[in-house]
């Protein structure tokens, strides 16, 4: 029930759609039973069964008589037969028309309340922090958005359609049987309580099926996602046999899980379907004990009108006692789209206050360490400071630290020992979108995306730069002359991952985002080196006019790229084991010596 109220949420901006639905499924499920109680008459006329309105009926007589009481005339019985055909041939139209009606409001809103639900997942995902995109494959958490959000619409066609028009063609028909004969009517009830004891067992494992189904279904979708962006490594080492057994085993599994589902949820037709049998074989002995009676109890056309409505019955109470069953899938992808809702924003475990504009002074790593979870430290005892204007190189083999470090500036990671200040405030009392304003990042995997050149550059922010903005940031990022050359120029869209240009071009477009927003903080993941020599000394201008007038961390992968910096810090293991500039570290003969000796081809 949870659950249900957790969905239920997504229905209230839709509220008209939703009373319309009921209004119009209310209307049409009353018709639908009354164009059926004017076969009594016609069955009683057609049988010679006195005027045809039995006279004992209550409500159901006085109905009756409003709507064919002009009509009969058991003197006439063709005419009668044939006025009662065209009232019910009425009747039934009308009633095909709200059923209509309430078919578009369901529609409508079950659409409407899906696009909400898997826009408010997007919006929520895009919130959390580095570190859960990190524990979630990229295709689960893109099964979870697009596959899960519509599997989670079956639930909502259920509750606003189906189970809607169902219930009300259910109640509408109970209210008619039981004017009819009460007796009968309470045999033909027992077939709801018996449906519902008989299929709850099978509900509990299906949600768990389901669920497991899902992971299964978000397994296919990674091993996809990562071929198709790895192609090119698939392709070079040969790897298309192996890419094949984890696909395959990925299919295999979900189609195991599939098998075993349907199986368990196809036993809930079966079950009603031979308990609503038994109860009409039931309600048929009893009935006709009653028309045999002396005196008769039930005239015949009653009896066979009653059985034609108890039978008509057993559809829309199936689709009702299987609906849980349905919703079992629904609630299993529902739970999976909720465990993404319910994990904590950025936003919401940041405990900021402040603001800043910019560097004014000092920015100061005090004895900082990282570790993930019980795992070794990343980072251990962590301790330099940059002044305004500085470039701080950062150094070191592999898997020392040195992407870690600088992402523990803007925060998308925690230090979890020692503190990080700028201009002596802790940056975890800075409000966390004031501190990534004043920090750019351009980093070695050039992120483009398909869309256009102009929208690239100005991403995030193209209301607030004009186009003659854009290309002085091209210009200076020295991007300007190959853009213009492009068929549409800044109109141009780049495909996906920027794939229509080469690499010193993506890399140039980066250089002109960050000069954009000309932030005074720069992270930038020096990214020459797989450059041709032309594409190099370009991209090399721009990331020197960007580095004027900014405090600057670089991850550096070539030792010469940093030969100016202000001070270069030496990583390994996660510590600074040597710091100071290029020649005093040159001269130092230590670890920066034999790094820059190993870069050179010379013996270290």
């Amino acid at each position: 029930m949870r659950l249900y109220r957790r969905l239920l949420v997504f229905l209230r901006p839709h509220a008209g759609r939703f009373a319309g639905n009921i209004a119009a499924n209310v209307v049409g499920a009353a018709l639908d039973v009354i164009a059926f109680s004017l076969l009594i008459p016609f069955l009683n006329v057609l049988f010679h069964t006195g005027i045809g309105i039995p006279q004992d009926k209550g409500w159901v007589t006085t109905l009756l008589n409003w709507l064919l009481g002009a009509l009969l005339d058991e003197r006439r019985p063709m005419q009668s037969l044939e006025g009662v055909i065209v009232i019910i041939v009425g009747m039934v139209a009308l009633k095909n028309v709200f059923l209509w009606l309430g078919g578009q409001f369901g529609a409508s809103l079950q659409e409407r309340i899906t696009r909400d639900l898997r826009d408010a997942v997007f919006r929520h995902m895009q919130r959390l922090s580095l570190g859960w995109f990190s524990r979630n494959k990229t295709g689960q958490v893109m099964a979870r958005i697009l596959t899960d959000t519509e599997q989670a619409k079956a639930i909502l066609a259920e509750v606003a359609t189906k189970s809607v028009q169902n219930f009300t063609q259910v109640l509408a028909t109970i209210v008619l049987l039981v004017g009819l004969s009460p007796r009968l009517a309470l045999i033909s009830l027992v077939i709801a309580p018996l449906i519902t004891l008989t299929i709850y067992p099978i509900l509990r494992r299906l949600r768990t099926g389901h669920r497991k189904l899902r992971n299964d279904y978000g397994e296919i979708t990674s091993v996809l996602q990562e071929v198709i962006s790895g192609i090119r490594l698939v392709k070079s080492f040969g790897g298309e046999p192996y890419e094949d057994q984890r696909f395959t085993s990925a299919s295999g599994s979900y189609t195991k899980g599939m098998v075993r589902i349907t199986r368990i949820a196809l036993l809930a037709g079966p079950l009603t379907e031979v308990l609503g049998t038994t109860v009409a074989v039931l309600v048929l002995w009893f009935g006709a004990k009653q028309v045999f009676a002396t005196p008769a109890q039930i005239d015949p056309g009653t009896l066979i009108s009653f059985m034609i409505l108890v039978m008509r019955l057993l559809p829309p109470l199936k689709q009702l006692s299987q609906a849980p069953t349905t919703a079992q899938q629904s609630l299993a992808a529902a739970e999976r789209l909720f465990e993404v809702l319910d994990e904590p924003t950025e936003a919401q475990k940041d405990k900021g206050t402040r603001d800043i504009v910019g560097l004014s002074s000092t920015i100061a790593f005090e004895d900082v360490g990282f570790s993930y979870g019980t795992d070794a430290p990343v980072l251990t005892g962590i301790t330099f400071s940059a002044t305004k204007g500085d470039v701080v190189a950062i150094v070191g083999s592999s898997g020392a630290g040195k992407s870690t470090l600088v992402d523990l500036i803007p925060r998308f990671i925690e230090p979890t020992a020692g503190r990080i200040t700028i201009d002596g405030a802790d940056t975890r009392d800075i409000k966390l979108s004031a501190l990534r304003a004043v920090t750019g990042i351009v980093s070695q995997d050039t992120v483009l995306f398909n869309d256009t050149v102009r929208a690239n550059i100005a991403y995030g922010a193209a209301q607030r730069f004009s186009q003659a903005q854009v290309e002085a940031a091209a210009r200076s990022a020295n991007a300007h002359e190959f853009i213009a050359q492009l068929p549409q120029g800044y109109d141009t869209v780049l495909g996906e991952r920027g794939t229509r240009l080469s690499g010193g071009q993506r890399q140039r477009i980066a250089i002109a985002r960050a000069l954009l927003v000309d932030p005074p903080l720069l992270i930038l993941d020096e990214a020459t080196s797989a450059l041709d020599t032309e594409n190099e000394r370009l991209v090399q201008e721009a990331i020197e006019r960007l580095l004027a007038g900014r405090t600057v961390f670089v991850i550096a992968h070539r030792l010469s790229t940093v030969t100016h910096a202000s001070q270069i810090l030496v990583l390994d293991r996660g510590r600074i084991v040597e710091r100071g500039r290029h020649a005093e570290l040159l001269a130092a003969n230590g670890p920066y010596a034999r790094l820059h000796a190993l870069q050179n081809g010379q013996r270290p």
